[in-house]
């Protein structure tokens, strides 16, 4: 065989990944980029081109003129145009589909048509011309589920919308079929069933007859941890992902990958070249999000460290190119690659260029894949959104993470943005159970706990945040601690239960609100050491499983979980008749957060003349129940009558009201070092609580004039017979929580609690020099 000429088209790190891995082949004479980047250059055997990539004719004569024998076009839209046909014409083999096969990316009313027509798994949908604004609507309004709106054509991996509610869905149909904000690309809106589970992307070589998938990736698409912030083309990747099991690759690939190609060829376009198929993993197994006609970028600069050094990626194009696919071998290796992408800061909004880049020596194993790079007059600067990338193998996920930001820190340009999360997800996935178990561990009906189980997924799903997926079913919850960008952290725990505020909810027959309750008693027990709660157990207990009262009260934690921040991941529920009786059940909870060792509260600098802060209570919260309970006997009323000082609804529904989770409306001013301290007011009252955050030796006074007692303690006072001196030990009278707060700060932190949704804040007192809580004005309360 004549020394091969490869043409590759494009100028990102992919380009680079695969000029740099095209380098390496026994059977590459020379490499040409068009128009390449300040790291093709540098490559073995290869040279920058400067010509357009949209200028085919140009391609072409420059391709004749040096004798290329193979093109490489790297991104989707000169194939969707049609370049392929262009070399073909004079007898230059293309790596890439024809135009007519690229309609499976540059269409996705065309592709999802298609994998209707040979039943390949995908979500529900229906495409709308732009000028069927009134269909859609109607549509959206009556699927039955949330949606994905999807612009039809190229958008730049811009033209998709994920509306919360169906107000939203209306309004995202408006954007793209009125108002055009995808130009054309919006033509056509593609409406579809918003599917749930992890994403998968399988990168698969094809000769329009065979098939061979490269181990499968996850990218990163947003900018910030934690998947927050805008998208972007891709912020890291990794492969292999653990969520694609051999079965589900299987799965993959029968169900999927072959009948794709196969239907393909059948309908006359067979498809030559890299079919990159994004993949959401459900309940129901795998199912199609899109497909890509060419190699991803970043995950590409993960897998080509991936192929085993004696596959030669060379001859796997020209096969594929030549239909001969079968007749090579294509090995990847054990291990795992990573990469991760350095972006210019503002990306992917506006941001500066001509940043002056320095590489200084990398690790064995790693390599920094350029992207929007140039070099000027030897110095190579930035000159994109996404600057470089930095991939890295290893024989484990860690390992190959490990070096990865190890060549990551020995890159330096000014505005470096990169993100520390890559991979949290597996590596999470990697220390659970290899087989899951059910969350009815230990109970006496199996059945029920599978269907629990089955049922809570959804709620629990919602509460992901970064360091934890919220999937249950394993042995421990696993949470990423390196995953929440913590520098110096501290752990705080913290455990507690509901009380018998319980045997409320279990006699009025409302279970929905018990769960928040048990979050918030753990949750903001962390927020007053200053701790971000990171994840949540729960232990539910009873005599007999009920799926569905079980699982109104898990929805209840999973709700409480969302309002804190932090993920549930995992929990135990077990039935055991010989403790509880009839439809009894009992809760406990348990809260890890995380604090950065210097903004641990309380402070040692509390002093005489600070401030005191109450922030107000959503009700009794949940503790003083047993008292509760003997008040309302005593008053003659039953828990549905109606309230007294809310007719609206039923004593029993207002005395469940859910306590205030006070963590997002409080822990950026503690955050902010505004905070000397906080006081949960919990069973105790103010008496028991607040001396708990004070030095030894200090106290404080509370006026009880500040405020005015709001009447569900007016009514336990009444009906009770209460003194305002037991109700201050007791309940929280109104405020939750209460801050401790220098004098001086004290219209910075009102400022900044009301920014975050604290409305109502009110001095209530202040601390002093003598130990105890002094009441004063109590006569206020009568």
């Amino acid at each position: 065989m004549a020394p091969l000429t490869v043409l590759v088209i494009g100028s990102g790190g992919r380009e680079h990944a695969l000029a740099w891995k095209l380098s390496q082949s026994t059977l590459v004479d020379k490499i040409f980029v068009c128009p390449g980047n300040g790291g093709t250059a540098l490559e073995a055997k290869t040279t920058n081109v400067d010509l357009s990539p949209a200028d085919f004719p140009a391609l072409v004569e420059f391709a004749v003129k040096n004798e290329v024998s193979l093109v490489l076009p790297g991104p989707e839209q000169p194939l969707v145009d049609g370049v392929e046909a262009h070399f073909r014409k004079v007898g230059i083999s293309v790596f890439g589909p024809t135009a007519q096969a690229a309609r499976m990316e540059g269409s996705k009313a065309f592709s999802k048509a298609f994998m209707d027509r040979h039943d390949i798994p995908t979500a529900k949908f229906k495409v709308f011309q732009a000028s069927e604004f009134d269909q859609a609507v109607e549509y959206v309004r009556t699927c039955g589920f949330k949606v994905v709106l999807k612009a039809s054509g190229l958008a730049a991996g811009k033209g998709v919308l994920l509306p919360e509610t169906a107000d939203e869905a209306i309004a995202g149909l408006k954007e793209i079929m009125v108002d055009s904000v995808f130009g054309a690309a919006g033509s056509e809106v593609v409406v579809e069933e918003l599917l749930v589970g992890p994403e998968v992307s399988v990168l698969a070589f094809s000769d329009g007859y065979t098939i061979i998938p490269m181990p499968a990736a996850q990218d990163h698409k947003r900018i910030g941890e934690g998947d927050t912030g805008p998208n972007t083309g891709g912020m890291g990747a990794y492969a292999p992902a653990p969520v694609a099991t051999p079965e589900v690759m299987n799965r993959i690939l029968k169900e999927v990958l072959q009948p794709t190609i196969t239907g393909m060829r059948k309908e006359g376009y067979p498809f030559v070249g890299l079919l990159f198929t994004g993949l959401m993993v459900t309940e129901d197994g795998p199912k199609v999000l899109e497909y890509n006609v060419r190699f991803g970028d970043p995950e590409t600069e993960a897998l080509v460290l991936l192929l085993d050094p004696q596959t030669d990626l060379a001859a796997i194009l020209l096969a594929c190119a030549e239909r001969r696919l079968d007749a090579v071998d294509v090995k990847t290796r054990e291990g795992f690659g990573v990469s991760v992408v350095l972006a210019s800061q503002g990306y992917p909004g506006s941001y500066a260029k001509g940043k002056e880049i320095i590489v200084g020596k990398l690790p064995a194993d790693v390599v920094a894949f350029h992207a929007g790079t140039s070099v000027v007059d030897g110095k190579t600067s930035t000159s994109g959104g996404r600057v470089l990338c930095v991939s890295a193998y290893a024989p484990t996920l860690q390992g190959a993470l490990d070096a990865a930001y190890e060549g990551v820190t020995n890159i330096t340009f000014e505005g470096k943005v990169y993100r520390r999360d890559i991979a949290h997800r597996a590596l999470s996935a990697q220390k659970e159970a290899p087989t899951g178990l059910t969350y009815a561990q230990a109970g006496v009906s199996v059945d029920a706990g599978n269907a629990l189980v089955e049922t809570i997924k959804p709620y629990v799903r919602a509460t992901r945040r970064s360091g934890a997926d919220a999937e249950i079913g394993g042995f421990g919850g696993v949470f990423d601690l390196k995953a929440t960008g913590y520098k110096d952290p501290v752990l705080v725990s913290g455990t507690d239960g509901v009380g018998t505020k319980l045997r409320i909810a279990m006699e009025v027959g409302i279970h929905d609100f018990v769960g928040i309750d048990l979050v918030a008693m753990s949750v903001n027990d962390l927020l007053v050491q200053g701790a971000e709660p990171l994840y949540f157990l729960d232990y539910f207990a009873c005599s007999k499983l009920d799926v569905p009262t079980t699982a109104r009260v898990i929805k209840g934690i999973a709700d409480g979980c969302v309002q804190a921040g932090c993920a549930l991941i995992g929990g135990e529920t077990a039935e055991m008749p010989s403790m509880y009786h009839g439809d009894d059940y009992d809760l406990a909870g348990f809260a890890v957060g995380a604090v950065e060792r210097d903004q641990i509260l309380p402070q040692a600098n509390i002093t005489p003349g600070d401030v005191l802060l109450g922030l107000p209570s959503s009700g009794l919260h949940s503790n003083g129940f047993s008292l509760v309970r003997k008040v309302v006997a005593r008053s003659g009323l039953s828990y549905a009558n109606p309230c007294p000082w809310d007719a609206s609804t039923t004593l029993g529904r207002a005395l469940l009201e859910p306590t205030r989770i006070y963590i997002k409306s409080v822990l950026p001013a503690a955050q902010a070092g505004l905070l000397k301290g906080m006081s949960h007011i919990t069973g105790g009252g103010f008496v028991e609580n607040i001396p708990r955050v004070l030095p030894k030796g200090m106290g404080c006074f509370i006026d009880a004039s500040t405020w005015d007692l709001p009447p569900v303690f007016r009514f336990l006072m009444q009906h009770g017979g209460i003194e305002p001196l037991e109700m201050a030990r007791t309940f929280n009278n109104g405020f939750g929580m209460v801050l401790v707060v220098a004098a001086d700060m004290e219209a910075r932190a009102i400022e900044a609690l009301q920014r975050a949704g604290e409305k109502n804040v009110v001095r209530i007192g202040e601390v002093t020099a003598q130990a105890g809580v002094e009441m004063r004005n109590m006569s206020a309360w009568c």
